[in-house]
């Protein structure tokens, strides 16, 4: 493929596909990704604010 910053792909659809929504997070889970990713809480709590408990 040329140039090599290109992208493309297969798209398949089913009309029974779905999208499926993430739930509540909890603060231990909070904490944990925070950890696991090396960023402080407080941003972490701010990107994902609207699935903490």
């Amino acid at each position: 493929m040329w140039p090599a910053a290109s992208v493309s792909g297969y798209t398949f659809a089913h009309p029974q596909a779905a999208y499926f929504g993430v739930g509540q997070i909890g603060k231990d889970q909070l904490e944990d990704y925070a950890r696991r990713k090396g960023m402080d809480v407080a941003e972490v709590k701010r990107w994902l604010a609207p699935n903490l408990e």
